[in-house]
Parts: structure tokens; sequence; C-alpha cells
């Protein structure tokens, strides 16, 4: 049996960087699924979007409920307009939204943007929300791309996305999907960086330039984080407790910062790799760009590292969104407990129902 799902995934993460939208096509054909990434681009945030986003955490509930609101609506514009421009006909969206805040060990994550809003805006079946089950279960609501690294990316040994956060999964010896977060990446390196005026260390040109610090890099490495095994996932306010404080009281240069706190990332991910002959890894995210970063990876690692076309790169984690919206209307798994640390597995998210066509 063979069945088709035309769908928008909707990303957007602690970089800031934009809203990624992914329209995308899956089949299920004998029990394996397939897809196609078959239109994609990124909306960049406006400033006033960038500072709304970065300043929500501090917002009271009031404020925060109106910017989830008008977020979502913005939202459901913005697909509006990439749905004309594509003339497409999407039949499901499945949004991420924006994370404000996670903190798992008190029970709670907020990833906000309507989905209600985004519903009515679009007047398509939209899912939002696949975190809050999860850890209504007790789990850490992340990672939640093992599912679709599973079933969509079976080729590799080990999945790896750097964005905001290295993350990882992969296959256990005993057929579980290991997965967890790995540490911080962009989301230091590129506060780092605009500390010099740029958004972003392009190509890592700016940490090849630094010096590393061997006395930050160990303090960097000897976190306790990284002596934990897995279920583990990190959020902003880790970064803002345990990494900048290093950071700030460090008195390095921006140079020799980006440099040491590269090398440090590269670290971290080089020893999660699989080490078994003829692994391979396939690398997505932002950081897939970072050549100083990958290079480094390389160098300290025996698994062959693969970077994909930059369709996979830039818009994997909206695919695969789009992918877990798919999963949850089909009452399907799509969230592990054995890479969250759940109680049980989950088909997660919150869906609204439109009825399309009245209101639009």
């Amino acid at each position: 049996m063979k069945k088709n799902f035309e769908v928008i995934g909707l990303m957007s993460g602690t970089s800031l960087d934009g809203l990624d939208i992914a329209f995308c096509e899956f089949r299920l054909n004998n029990n394996k699924w397939e897809f196609d990434i078959i239109q994609a681009e990124t909306e960049a945030y406006s400033q006033v979007w960038i500072n709304l986003l970065r300043e929500a955490p501090l917002l009271d509930g009031l404020s925060l409920t109106q910017l989830n609101v008008s977020y979502g609506h913005w939202i459901g514009q913005t697909v509006n307009q990439f749905i004309r421009k594509y003339r497409i006909q999407p039949k499901l969206i499945a949004s991420h939204g924006h994370t404000i805040f996670h903190r798992p060990q008190e029970r709670m994550t907020l990833q906000i943007g309507s989905g209600a809003a985004i519903a009515a805006e679009t007047g398509i079946i939209t899912v939002n929300d696949f975190r809050s089950l999860d850890i209504a279960y007790g789990g850490q609501g992340a990672p939640l791309v093992p599912i679709g690294d599973k079933l969509l990316f079976s080729d590799y040994n080990a999945c790896v996305n750097i964005g905001g956060f290295a993350n990882i999964s992969f296959d256990s010896p005993t057929g579980e999907r290991t997965a967890y977060d790995i540490c911080p990446t962009n989301i230091v390196l590129n506060s780092l960086a605009e500390k010099l005026g740029a958004p972003f260390d392009a190509s890592g040109l700016i940490a090849q330039g630094g010096k590393c610090d061997s006395k930050l890099l160990k303090k960097l490495d000897d976190l306790d984080f990284y002596k934990k095994r897995g279920p583990k996932s990190l959020g902003r306010e880790w970064v803002e407790k345990m990494i900048l404080p290093l950071i700030n009281e460090s008195n390095l240069s921006v140079e020799d910062l980006l440099a040491t706190y590269t090398t440090h990332a590269a670290g971290q991910i080089s020893r999660n790799l699989p080490t078994m002959p003829g692994s391979k890894a396939i690398i997505t995210g932002g950081g897939a760009y970072n050549t100083f970063l990958i290079k480094k990876i390389a160098e300290q690692s025996s698994c062959r590292v693969i970077i994909p076309e930059s369709g996979i790169i830039n818009f994997k984690e909206s695919l695969i969104f789009a992918f877990l919206g798919v999963l949850r209307m089909e009452g399907r798994v799509n969230c592990l407990a054995d890479a969250t640390g759940a109680r049980c597995n989950s088909s997660s998210g919150s869906v609204h129902l439109p009825k399309a066509g009245e209101c639009i």
C-alpha cells in the first residue's frame, strides 16, 4: 500500500536566523518512508522580531501570551505568502515554534507561535507543541528528531545537527534509538561573532585566526553535563548559567574565545561519534558550513563525516518536523522514550482543525 503526504514543516532556532519553511512530500511504500523537499526557504526575521523573540523570556505572562498569538499570526501570514509564491497545496502544517523556556527538570517547556493562529490564517490543519506531552511523561522533551533520523536517514550510522546546540542520534547495538544534546554551538559562537559586528563566524575564519586557550578549554570540557549519559538536553538557561560566566571571566580577545570555543565544540562532537570501522555520520544545520569546525571534528574522529547537499543541511529540521506532523496525524509514535527518557513513547503534538475555506 502506498500513501502520499504533502506537508509544510516550520522551524525557528535559537540562532534567530529566521523561520525555516519546507514543503515536503512523504511516501509510505511497503512500510518504508521516502521523502522529497520540494520547495524550501528561510524567511529572515526583521530586527523587530529578533528583538521581540530574544527578549521574550523576560516578559510578564500577559505580554508573553500576546506575543505567542501575534507571532502565530505572523507565521500563518508568512506561510500563506510561501504557498502563493510556489503555487502549492499542502494538506498539513507542522510547526516547532520558537523556544522561550525549556526546563524539563521542572516539567515545563514553551515554544511560542500559536497553532490556532496559524490554522486560522491558513485554513490548513496545523500541529504544534510537540514537546509538552513527552515532558508530562517525565521525558526531556528533546531531542525530537531521532524518529525522523531512524526512518528517513537510516543509511547513516549517526545523524548530527549543529545549530544553536549540537545533537546526535544513532541506533544502539540493541536497536534502540539513542539521542541527546552534545553541547551548545552556534548559540555561543554567534553571540561572540556579534561582538565583532558579524552575525556569525563565516566558515570559522575568525576562530581560525585566534588561539585556543588551554585553561578555558579545560574548564569548558570539565563541565558536569558532559560526564552525564543520555537522555539529556540543553537550553539557553544552561548556557547563561554555565558557559557565559566562564567566557566572561576569561579576559580573552573575541578571536581567541572563538578559537577556544570552536575547539571545545569540535572535541565534544567528535567524542560522541561512532567508532566502529566504516562508520559514517551525516552533519546538518548551520554548523555544517563552518569549515574550520568540521575540519577539527574530522581530525579527531575515525568516523567518516558526510556533509550533504544544501537543502538537507538547511532544512533537515523543518523536514523532520513536517514528518512528525504526519506521524501525529496518522496516530503513529513520533517521540521516542529511548531518546528523551520519558516513561513511554508518544504521538505528540497539539492538533488544530480549521474548517478550510469558511473563514479565509
